[in-house]
């Protein structure tokens, strides 16, 4: 019986039952666009502005960095539709039951920045279009009321759980859509995409970086998907096509250019008519926005802060719940939701108002998924070569406190995905180049140019394949069709042993889609 949007839900990491698998590629593409279609990606679309780059320029960046992440993203649909499950459960395929820990972590650092970010630029635009449309004072009592009300309204739409997140998310996609085409007729007049940027050309020793890095922020965006594609698409029939699958998450991503180029066509006007709210010492896209806009699209911003906002927290929290659920199995998904979502409500108003890590928070995200594109690697090599054949009952070892299993490897841990992962987002961390917050020991080595993300990617991809070469993994984690591209081993896959919690724990059938 397929749940209602009133009732809460009740699933957690187990496989989702085939009766309830009644959501759509359609909606996978809702919810995607919708956690993306915000103000906070406005905010990454004005980077190429903030680094110098002219309005063409930097509107090639975008499509550059946007098209290799809506690329990098879409074979992380597929896992969920395999496994019924989400895709750091499905990561004990690759990386071991023990290893998909990974995956948890990863999520629940993604999640809580995501999250941050997504109620202080929504909260802050609310406050400051409030101020100009009805004299509301800018105070830290306001700031604080304005965080409060917006987390909170999250924390709601994440408890009621995937339904009632995709109703929101059905209104937010159309709504905040609109409001951003009617922005169009609101900076017409003072759009100019002849803006030049602040590099004479391309020779200059700075333009290279500066292209390269906001190419590297906007690829940034679809990657914070990987580790929760999975949590929407296990609810749709694992007989869909994949490439319906697969296209819906790529589309998602490629319409985002929406509130990219919003973000990159207004940030060119702040330039031009208020340049000191685009200092690169302290930008401040959200307040020149504000200080260009004309009075009668001060509502629309606020709406499309409120709506858009909602659409990336709920997302964010929504998967960090379920997987700190998966770990933590004595936890149901909407005690692990309440729980993580005050831990970020609590870091949300630290870090606003007591330290002031709006710049860091930014690093942290940057960080974050330097460290989680190797991660994705593994996952859809791992995919290709086992011929998306997976043993949803060995999937599920880790959360019904059993041992044993196709994915047990060495005591839980594949030291091959998980070693690949471990050596290639470290490497990537040499090569990071954030001027004035973070640069690695090896990050000036590219003229300054932050190349971090693509040496995590290939070498995770280098690595990976030649490890799975090398020491072969055993036959029984591959299915009857055998592996592909690489080699198998005669080791005996260890039984299944132990309880599951839950004494109605049935085994599920192996999948193949």
């Amino acid at each position: 019986m397929t749940t209602s949007i009133t009732e809460v839900e009740t699933n957690g990491v187990e496989r989702i039952p085939d009766a309830d698998r009644t959501a759509r590629p359609v909606d996978l593409f809702r919810l995607a666009f919708g956690g993306a279609n915000t103000f906070a990606t406005c905010v990454l679309g004005s980077f190429p502005i903030l680094f110098g780059l002219s309005f063409w320029q930097g509107l090639a960046a975008t499509l550059l960095g946007l098209l290799a992440g809506a690329l990098l993203l879409a074979p992380m649909a597929l896992f969920g539709l395999a496994n019924g499950t989400n895709n750091a459960v499905s990561s004990s395929a690759h990386l071991g039951v023990h290893g998909r820990i990974v995956g948890s972590f990863l999520s629940l650092l993604t999640a809580v920045a995501f999250f941050s970010i997504s109620v202080w630029s929504s909260g802050d635009a609310l406050v400051g279009g409030a101020h100009r449309l009805a004299g509301l004072p800018e105070s830290d009592v306001t700031y604080g009321i304005a965080y409060a009300i917006f987390a909170g309204l999250v924390l709601v739409v994440c408890v009621y759980g995937f339904r009632f997140m995709l109703m929101v998310n059905k209104i937010a996609v159309i709504a905040a859509s609109a409001l951003f085409v009617l922005g169009v007729f609101a900076f017409a007049g003072d759009f100019d995409a002849g803006y030049a940027g602040t590099f004479a050309s391309t020779a200059d020793p700075l333009f290279w970086p500066s292209f390269i890095g906001s190419a590297l922020i906007v690829l940034s965006n679809p990657v914070s998907f990987g580790a929760f594609l999975g949590d929407w698409s296990r609810y749709i029939p694992a007989t869909t096509p994949r490439r319906r699958v697969m296209g819906a998450a790529f589309l998602a991503q490629i319409a985002t250019l929406l509130p990219f180029v919003f973000g990159l066509a207004t940030a060119s006007i702040i330039a031009s008519k208020a340049a000191e709210y685009v200092d690169p010492d302290a930008p401040n896209y959200v307040g020149g926005l504000l200080a260009i806009s004309p009075g009668w699209y001060f509502l629309p911003l606020c709406l499309i802060a409120l709506i858009g906002g909602l659409s990336t927290g709920t997302t964010a929290l929504y998967g960090t719940g379920l997987d700190v659920s998966s770990v933590f199995t004595r936890f149901s998904r909407v005690q692990s939701t309440f729980f993580i979502g005050a831990l970020s409500i609590a870091f949300i108003f630290i870090g606003r108002f007591a330290l002031n890590l709006a710049q860091s928070i930014s690093t942290f995200a940057t960080l974050i998924i330097t460290c989680t594109a190797p991660w994705m690697i593994v996952m859809t090599l791992g995919y290709v070569t086992r011929r998306g054949w997976y043993d949803g009952d060995a999937l599920q070892v880790f959360n019904r406190r059993q041992t044993g299993g196709r994915y047990w490897f060495n005591h839980g841990w594949n030291w091959r995905g998980v070693s690949t992962w471990l050596l290639s987002a470290g490497v990537a961390l040499l090569f990071t180049n954030l001027p004035g917050q973070f640069v690695g020991p090896l990050g000036n080595l590219a003229n300054g140019a932050d190349i971090s993300l693509p040496v995590g990617l290939a070498l995770a991809a280098v690595v990976y394949l030649g490890l799975l070469t090398l020491f072969p993994e055993p036959r029984g984690v591959y299915g009857p069709e055998g592996p592909r591209f690489v080699r198998a081993s005669d080791t005996a896959v260890a039984p299944i042993v132990g309880s599951p919690d839950e004494e109605t724990a049935a085994a599920e059938p192996a999948t193949a889609v």
